[in-house]
C-alpha cells in the first residue's frame, strides 16, 4: 500500500462493545498507508471488543477523549457495534469531539451502528449516509437521507453498513482522507 497518508494523525474513536473488525481493519488499512493511529476513548486503560455478541480482544487506550481535540487530528473514524456508539452517545465530552471534526471540516468514517454517534452530534441534517438498517428511521428523524449501498461519502463522511462491506468502507475512507 502506497504512503498516501503519510504525516496524518487519524482518531479512532471507541469505547466497549465495539465491533472489532470495524476497528482493527480500517485500522491496519491507515497505518499500511502511512498514518498515525490513535485509539481514542471515554477513559484510559482498555477496551473490549466483540465479534456480534461474542466478547473478543482487548485494545489498549491511547487517549482520553478528554485530552484530544479535532485539532489533534486529520481524521475521524467511528467503528460500530451495537453497544459502542450506544456508549458514545451518552457522553458529552465524545459528542463534543465528534462535532467538532465536522464543524473543522475534517473527514470522518462511521460503519455500522456509529451514525448514532452522528445524530447526537447534530450532524445528520441535509446529509445522505447508510448504516446497519434498522438505523434508518433514526437517520430520516434526524433529517438525514439513508440509502442502503455498501458505501456512501458526502461531503468528507464516509459510512458504510457492516462488516461484509469494510473492503468498499476502507477504500473510500483511504481516498477520502488522502485528499
Amino acid at each position: 500500500m502506497s504512503n498516501s497518508l503519510s504525516g496524518k494523525s487519524i482518531a479512532f474513536l471507541a469505547t466497549d462493545g465495539v465491533e472489532q473488525i470495524e476497528l482493527t481493519r480500517p485500522w491496519q488499512d491507515l497505518k499500511g498507508a502511512g498514518a498515525t493511529v490513535h485509539l481514542v476513548s471515554l477513559e484510559s486503560g482498555e477496551v473490549k471488543g466483540y465479534n456480534h455478541l461474542s466478547e473478543a480482544d482487548s485494545f489498549t487506550v491511547d487517549k482520553s477523549v478528554k485530552a484530544v481535540s479535532a485539532s489533534d487530528y486529520d481524521g475521524l473514524v467511528l467503528p460500530g457495534g451495537v453497544a459502542n456508539p450506544d456508549a458514545l452517545r451518552m457522553d458529552a465530552d465524545a459528542v463534543a469531539f465528534i462535532k467538532s471534526f465536522f464543524t473543522a471540516g475534517k473527514p470522518v468514517a462511521a460503519i455500522c451502528h456509529a451514525p448514532w454517534t452522528l445524530i447526537e452530534a447534530g450532524v445528520v441534517e441535509g446529509r445522505t449516509l447508510t448504516s446497519w438498517p434498522s438505523l434508518k428511521t433514526d437517520i430520516a428523524n434526524a433529517g438525514g437521507n439513508w440509502v442502503d449501498q455498501s458505501v456512501c461519502e458526502d461531503s468528507g463522511l464516509v459510512t458504510s453498513r457492516k462488516p461484509d462491506d469494510l473492503d468498499d468502507f476502507c477504500s473510500k475512507m483511504l481516498e477520502v482522507f488522502a485528499a
